[in-house]
């Protein structure tokens, strides 16, 4: 699914699974549609574990913490998983890329 913030001019897209956990997600912002964020719930776990949780937060961002159930204010558009996947292979290209 995805969500448009306008306050940040921020764009949300999220995979979610079947509890409503968000698995991946993506932020981009701006008329650009820079990326800001591309992280995956799994590797946040691993990097939490193997102590390296700052590198992963600093490079790729954070999943939202709650489940989409929970959210308050917010009107998704749902996506299919070829369209999260076209925005999340740029976006994760991009960030991995970045000088950490």
């Amino acid at each position: 699914m995805r969500c448009y913030w306008d306050e940040e001019d921020t764009w949300f897209y999220f995979e979610v699974d079947a509890e409503g956990w968000v698995i991946r997600q993506v932020e981009l912002q701006g008329p650009e549609l820079t990326p800001i964020a591309a992280a995956s719930l799994a590797e946040w776990q691993e990097a939490r574990d193997a102590g390296r949780l700052d590198e992963y937060d600093s490079k790729f961002g954070i999943t939202a913490e709650l489940p989409v159930s929970e959210w308050e204010g917010h009107d998704p558009e749902q996506l299919t998983s070829e369209e999260f996947e076209e925005i999340w292979g740029p976006a994760r290209q991009q960030m991995a890329s970045r000088p950490s």
